[in-house]
């Protein structure tokens, strides 16, 4: 136990905000999981895979990043499809799905009150208002898209003077709950980006996470609350002692989906419910993984379903995305 709580639950806590004890080996980790049917035990499982990671030899950092954030990634998103003759809709909030039975065979139905026909139709939404959009078209596969569950968190951003922030070595570290303290993870962001380092000369910044499933109480402090909060456990696990320049909290209310077991099969339901559908498809961080690789390939995947190939939900299926990402924190 003192492994899981020490160990596993910091590391998947990390990445899902969730419980190591809920959490599905078979959903959160797919590459674990096949290597575990094959051995008789996991010790065992882990040392076969590591062996094949090793053979692999694959190139590059640990952790994979965009340069200007993430958040710079949707734009370029949006730069493309415009480039290419494409419309991207903005204000508009999709309220209703529904079959025409003609020969654009879906109509989408706005809070505005505005109607557009589609021959093909990707829901590419968080669980909750995916399911009030196909309530009507795909009322079963509402109904389980209702069951899957969220966690809230907080990310506590501070930028501390250079010359006053001695960090220990490497990237961050993360928090078993058992410690008792409020941040679940600390990345020594301009430590671990180098763009950020490199856009803010002077400054170390340090970003940090508050909440998870099932532990969501801070949630309710205010942002001044919080940024204290997260400065007492920085300094007691850094010594840092230095008073921010600069403080933000973003917060994300039902940021991140859960993926207990039963998560596996729930997701094939959904999918063999809306598959009897012509034109209509999923895609996700509530379905394959919830990194932005995984987001990537699940997209991919529903592209290749419309078009009439499903061998990219075959090979997704076969073969999970890792997420080269930092976990909750980031």
């Amino acid at each position: 136990r003192e492994v899981v709580d020490r160990l596993v639950e910091p590391l998947l806590g990390g990445v899902y905000a969730g419980d190591a004890y809920r959490i599905s080996l078979r959903s959160a980790v797919p590459q674990l999981f096949a290597e575990a049917r094959h051995h008789r035990s996991l010790t065992a499982a882990v040392r076969a895979l590591q062996e094949k990671t090793a053979r692999a030899q694959q190139a590059g950092p640990v952790f994979m990043g965009i340069e200007g954030g993430v958040g710079t990634l949707p734009d370029a998103v949006a730069e493309s499809v415009r480039r290419k003759g494409g419309r991207i809709v903005l204000g508009e909030r999709a309220v209703t799905l529904g079959a025409r039975g003609t020969e654009r065979q879906w109509r989408v139905d706005t809070e505005s009150g505005r109607t557009y026909d589609a021959d093909q139709v990707i829901v590419a939404l968080p669980a909750a208002p995916a399911a009030g959009l196909l309530r009507t078209a795909a009322p079963m596969a509402s109904q389980e898209l209702r069951g899957i569950e969220y966690a809230s968190m907080a990310l506590i951003t501070l930028a501390y003077r250079t010359e006053s922030a001695r960090l220990p070595e490497g990237s961050g570290f993360l928090v078993p709950p058992v410690d008792g303290h409020t941040i679940k993870a600390a990345t020594f962001a301009s430590h671990k980006w180098g763009w950020i380092a490199g856009e803010n000369p002077g400054l170390t910044v340090v970003r940090t996470s508050v909440g998870r499933y099932g532990d969501e109480k801070d949630l309710g402090r205010d942002d001044a609350d919080l940024v204290d909060v997260a400065r007492h456990d920085l300094r007691e696990a850094t010594g840092l002692d230095a008073a921010p320049v600069a403080s933000h909290v973003t917060r994300w209310q039902d940021g991140l989906p859960q993926y207990p077991v039963g998560h596996t099969d729930r997701v094939a339901r959904i999918r063999g419910f809306t598959g009897r559908l012509p034109g209509l498809a999923l895609c996700g961080a509530a379905y394959d993984g919830v990194g932005v690789p995984a987001c990537i390939a699940s997209a991919y995947a529903a592209v290749d379903e419309l078009s009439g190939d499903a061998s990219g939900r075959t090979e997704l299926e076969a073969n999970p995305v890792q997420s080269l990402h930092g976990g909750a924190g980031e």
